[in-house]
């Protein structure tokens, strides 16, 4: 299950895992921030452990919901499983990575 989800000036700090077992939740958790919320938004991955392809898809949705929602959005600190991922996807060039 995910982690808890922390909110710091415009920084959304995730811990935990993001995989099948836990995107559903995220997105329940993450979906008022990125519909609801103001500014900017940079979602952190640093303490993000295990990661498969239900990430790299909750990734694509957190975009789509930020344009939505007007806020633009960043990753950080993706995790090198993630970034493969990604790479292998055709999609590292398509997400606002940082």
């Amino acid at each position: 299950m995910p982690g808890p989800v922390v909110l710091e000036s415009g920084r959304l700090i995730l811990h935990g895992e993001m995989g099948f077992a836990s995107v559903l939740a995220l997105l329940e958790q993450t979906r008022p921030l990125l519909l609801d919320g103001h500014g900017p938004l940079e979602i952190d991955l640093a303490e993000v452990g295990r990661v498969d392809s239900a990430g790299l898809a909750l990734m694509i949705e957190w975009m789509r919901l930020a344009q939505q929602g007007g806020r633009e959005l960043r990753f950080l600190n993706l995790p090198p499983q993630l970034m493969a991922i990604a790479q292998a996807s055709d999609l590292d060039g398509v997400l606002p990575l940082e």
